[in-house]
């Protein structure tokens, strides 16, 4: 059976739409234009709050629903929410507790806002340039729950992040989602709030069939998504568990990969259904 035409790709963020320095290319947007050149629609997905990503948006001209949260908050193009799931208090107590047993710091995205104890901790300016405002600091995040939206635990030691995720997933197995966007950051999020929930939940606002979607990540949380597209596209930097669930492998985010993957793989399947 000859694959489906590609109407519509939704794009990871960080480690696949930008540079590992945040830096959206010009020839990442000049992709994204080529898109809708080409009648394809575009869209992204993120771990990021709507906050940090409403740059990204605005300059992309993107129209169309988004996801934040790694799926557990669609979003209108107006940024009005359309759904949200947030986190169970008591898995994020669980979460919090682990978090802070184990050494690793904790943040909370709650209110619209980034929340933490300690300003200047680990990947804390890194964080900064890639939402693009200010936490606040807090004591503790009792006040929050019952509105977190996301907490993530935030370590630069890899190898105790990976130990801990396996060991909170155990934890919080039937409560909640815990998966690392990054190597160095592990999201907690309601159990339904994944990518793969995201990309759904925005095909069908739009009425589209999701073997007609395309999309775009490079770590462990958008293997929910790869496996509801027509067409998953890992990152060349993408650890080889995500490659090898993916359809397509790209260059890396530092060899303009994004755009690689649209030229190469997205353009000629929508040529195809131009054609039909």
């Amino acid at each position: 059976m000859p694959a489906s035409p590609i109407a519509f790709l939704i794009s990871d963020v960080d480690g696949s739409l930008v540079t590992p320095d945040k830096r959206l290319t010009e020839a990442a947007a000049a992709a994204v234009r080529s898109l809708r050149a080409a009648g394809v629609g575009f869209s992204l997905i993120s771990s990021r709050p709507p906050r940090g990503m409403a740059a990204l948006l605005s300059a992309l001209e993107v129209d169309q629903p988004f996801a934040a949260f790694n799926g557990g908050s669609v979003l209108g193009p107006g940024g009005e929410v359309l759904e949200r799931l947030t986190v169970p208090q008591e898995a994020a107590r669980m979460a919090l507790a682990l978090f802070d047993l184990r050494g690793i710091d904790s943040w909370v995205f709650a209110r619209g806002e980034w929340w933490l104890r300690d300003p200047h901790g680990v990947n804390t300016d890194r964080e900064r340039r890639a939402v693009g405002f200010e936490p606040t600091v807090v004591a503790g995040f009792d006040g929050l729950s019952g509105e977190i939206d996301k907490l993530v635990g935030v370590s630069d030691d890899h190898e105790l992040l990976a130990r801990v995720e396996v060991e909170v997933q155990a934890r919080l197995a039937g409560l909640a989602t815990a998966v690392r966007s990054q190597p160095y950051y592990l999201d907690v999020t309601h159990l339904q709030a994944n990518k793969g929930h995201g990309v759904l939940a925005i095909c069908r606002r739009l009425g589209l069939d999701p073997q007609r979607l395309g999309v775009i990540g490079d770590m462990a949380n958008d293997l929910s998504m790869f496996a509801e597209a027509g067409l998953a596209i890992a990152m060349g930097q993408a650890p080889e568990p995500v490659r090898a669930a993916a359809d397509a492998v790209t260059t890396s985010n530092t060899e303009e990969g994004f755009a690689e993957a649209v030229r190469r793989y997205i353009l000629p399947r929508a040529a195809v259904g131009s054609a039909a």
